[in-house]
């Protein structure tokens, strides 16, 4: 790739960057009021969720915090808009390429005041979508970048807040890097609770989005208007934890029309309000409907099994701790949540022969194997591994019980 070409784009980002200087973090990070102008239709959807005070943040530390902020955000912007665009296209005018295909969606970011959680849900009429919309870093914030989608928005954007840009001021960045911002529709939050959100002039209709504290919710080629009021209502009328409540509003939009072209696909993704260092605990929910003639009701059904499966798990820790009454009470939570599921029945049986109460565990045991007799095959390698407990009588007893009511292996839940 010609090194001009580089250097063209990169010239093209500095002769703005006398606008985008406005939005340099300065002591604290206060956004100054400078804000560059953009279109009435764009600039009045960015600024109405950002004009909020910006509390004090800590600097970003670390090798690039020792660079000023405008040289970290020029470099940000060269190496992930413009040398991947310049590879592509070998043009030096970026205003030649117009992206064709849209991701049209609904979809909301919010943060739970209480915890500090961060989520995002979406849902559309295209395939994995999730992969492309949503973003999510612990302690960093969330980021939904649709409609003729650019997912550099989820990773410039997160890159930018975790340097310590408030939400709006790497949204504004972005968008000032974009040749095309009137067809993007993206939201942002951070983890300090600061909403940005816009939606292009060329979004199509019906596209919109509302604001509120903490929340944030777009759409666009939508059946009807009305689907962002919808959600947003949904949302707060809703309790409990936040991945239910994203839940709520995406089901609250499809029943207010929903995408004009139908369902595909739907994820929904939370992470903690500060990371853990373990990536793979910071992601509280991840769950994602690739394909499917009802993601929404097919995510509902993920959900329900995974709060099953954390109602397990801490069933599993109550047995390790010798709190049988404990234990029990969160089997019986989470085969409430999912009393198809032939694997939680079994485990807690196995739990209760391991806290020498087999007698009570026999019923269970039998009622998985009216529905699969391929769970009693492994009773006894599960002693042979020593995972359960009691001598050979003990596991003689169990091979032996009588199914209930013998029929054909049933699916279970975790197999739709």
């Amino acid at each position: 790739m010609p090194l001009a070409c580089i250097s063209h784009h990169t010239r093209a980002v500095a002769a703005r960057w006398d606008a985008l200087s406005s939005l340099r973090p300065v002591g604290p990070l206060e956004r100054v009021s400078t804000v560059p102008a953009r279109p009435a239709t764009v600039r009045a959807r960015h600024t109405a969720a950002s004009k909020r005070p910006t509390a004090s943040r800590a600097e970003a530390s670390g090798p690039a915090a020792a660079l000023p902020p405008w040289v970290r955000l020029l470099t940000l912007i060269a190496a992930t808009w413009l040398v991947p665009w310049a590879q592509t296209h070998g043009s030096p005018r970026p205003d030649d390429h117009r992206p064709l295909r849209p991701v049209h969606t609904y979809s909301i970011v919010a943060r739970d005041p209480d915890s500090g959680e961060m989520g995002v849900a979406v849902q559309s009429h295209w395939f994995a979508v999730g992969s492309r919309v949503a973003w999510a870093e612990a302690g960093v914030g969330v980021v939904a970048t649709q409609s003729f989608i650019e997912v550099r928005y989820g990773a410039s954007g997160l890159d930018l807040m975790r340097s310590g840009w408030t939400a709006p001021q790497a949204l504004a960045a972005l968008l000032e890097a974009d040749p095309h911002p009137e067809v993007r529709q993206v939201a942002m939050i951070d983890a300090r609770g600061e909403v940005a959100v816009h939606t292009g002039a060329q979004c199509i209709r019906y596209a919109g989005d509302l604001t509120g504290e903490g929340l944030a919710v777009q759409a666009n080629l939508m059946l009807r208007p009305g689907v962002e009021a919808a959600m947003a209502q949904a949302y707060r009328e809703t309790t409990g934890a936040l991945a239910e409540r994203l839940l709520v509003a995406l089901e609250a939009a499809q029943a207010a029309g929903g995408d004009l072209r139908g369902r595909q696909a739907a994820s929904l993704v939370v992470v903690r309000a500060r990371s853990t260092g373990r990536p793979w605990e910071d992601r509280i929910v991840d769950l994602h409907v690739e394909d499917h003639p009802t993601p929404v009701k097919e995510l509902r059904r993920l959900y329900r099994l995974q709060t099953a499966y954390e109602h397990m798990d801490r069933g599993d820790r109550a047995i390790e701790s010798g709190d049988v009454a404990g234990a029990l009470s969160e089997y019986g939570a989470a085969e409430a949540l999912a009393p198809e599921n032939l694997e939680m029945r079994f485990w807690h049986a196995v739990s209760l022969v391991n806290a020498r109460r087999l007698d009570e565990a026999l019923p269970l045991f039998a009622g998985v194997f009216a529905r699969d007799l391929h769970w009693r095959t492994l009773v006894g390698r599960l002693h042979e591994a020593g995972l359960l407990s009691g001598d050979a009588a003990v596991v003689r007893r169990i091979e032996s019980v009588q199914p209930l009511r013998p029929h054909p292996p049933l699916q279970d839940s975790s197999h739709p």
